[in-house]
């Protein structure tokens, strides 16, 4: 199986010994808290459930300006996005010891991790904007992404941590929320080899599912992992319960039997374009998928980033060796009424935009809304069927 990124076994940060877990919690009851907000959480879940293989925990100030800059951190470890816990205040954290990180997504707060404080760093506002650029391409408030990213605040928490539960993931979705180790762990159950990653914040429609059926046709690869984002959106996305009911509706009816995983994580999206993909493929080589399928706009959000920005990535900035994934690139998919099949628009010189069934997100909503089925070339009818019961409540 595929390694690892930058080591040889999958470390999770999860405390695994029910005995060491117990006495965590209670040791975590004596110890100064620090009420995390919600992007650090979900990298807390992250580290704990070894898709940040092999941090170990927070970054530091300097980690994080290194790998905003050059996407390594000071040691050289190839990384993307900075990893890293900001807060409006630490009065109460001491600069060095311990401190219980509690959950804001689960009422109650309770802890999540106890982290062994490193450094506490006051960070300016030029360094986040500094930050922002490198990591959205923008500065930009009105982008989703850097508007949480400055709202975090301006205090720098880091250090190693070790994570007591994963959040609200795992009772809120029992069935599909899993692992990086527990997708490792399945991928050798099923004895597949060649296992290629899709993406996906929203239900898939008709072209999301022919792009899967191309990769894994094209690749020759064992089966497709669907994994789809669980954490938080910005709003107007699809909830993430909704996906989950129309991605596992179409992969019943619509792929043959063990071909398909239906997973997903917990994570809040970033919206970060060409660097969120690198994280995806990072996080996916983690979980054991040796391609990732990174298709146009991959992890983007309005105008900010180019059609085909996350693929050039790869190639323009990445380093050789630096990933053992490897990306599967893929265009534009749409119904072609020419060839009465799904195809990539760059595939068919002989086509016009008339010749594709496009519809844009708004027109198919306002479709959904009023009890009106997509045309089926554009969404399996099961799929819009359970789109539709969403938009009319």
């Amino acid at each position: 199986m595929i390694n690892p990124h930058g080591s040889t076994t999958l470390n999770p940060l999860i405390v695994r010994d029910q005995q060491r877990c117990e006495q965590l919690v209670a040791e975590a009851q004596q110890l100064p808290e620090l009420l995390l907000n919600s992007a650090a959480a979900a990298n807390v879940v992250m580290l704990g459930a070894g898709y940040f293989n092999p941090l170990t925990g927070f970054m530091n100030l300097d980690d994080a300006l290194s790998c905003a800059e050059n996407m390594h951190t000071s040691d050289g470890l190839f990384w993307p996005v900075p990893i890293i816990n900001l807060c409006a205040t630490a009065a109460e954290i001491p600069s060095a010891g311990k401190v219980a990180l509690r959950d804001p997504n689960v009422v109650g707060h309770p802890v999540i991790a106890i982290m062994d404080v490193d450094r506490v760093e006051p960070v300016s506002r030029e360094q986040l904007e500094f930050m922002a650029v490198k990591i959205f391409a923008t500065d930009d408030l009105e982008h989703p992404g850097v508007a949480t990213f400055m709202s975090l605040g301006s205090q720098l928490v880091s250090g190693t941590i070790e994570v007591l539960n994963l959040s609200y993931f795992q009772s809120d979705f029992p069935d599909t929320f899993q692992t990086a180790y527990e997708i490792r762990a399945e991928i050798a159950q099923r004895g597949w080899e060649k296992v290629v990653a899709f993406q996906t914040r929203n239900p898939m429609h008709r072209a999301h599912e022919e792009l899967c059926h191309m990769a894994m046709k094209r690749l020759d690869a064992d089966g497709v992992i669907v994994h789809m984002l669980l954490g938080r959106l910005k709003p107007g996305d699809i909830p993430a319960d909704v996906r989950n009911d129309c991605i596992r509706k179409m992969v019943e009816v619509y792929f043959p039997k063990n071909s398909v995983m239906v997973s997903g994580y917990g994570f809040d999206m970033l919206y970060a374009g060409p660097r969120e993909a690198v994280l995806h493929a990072i996080f996916r080589q983690n979980m054991g998928a040796t391609h990732l399928i990174v298709g146009r706009d991959h992890a983007g959000v309005g105008e900010y980033y180019g059609a085909f920005a996350a693929q050039d990535i790869f190639s323009e900035s990445v380093p050789k060796g630096a990933l053992e994934i490897e990306i599967f690139c893929a265009d534009h998919t749409a119904y072609s009424k020419k060839l009465g099949r799904v195809v990539m628009m760059n595939e068919v010189d002989d086509h016009q935009k008339d010749d594709f069934i496009l519809l844009s997100g708004t027109a198919v909503r306002e479709m959904l809304a009023k009890g009106q089925l997509p045309p089926p070339e554009f969404s399996r009818p099961e799929v819009a069927q359970i789109l539709m019961g969403y938009y009319q409540q």
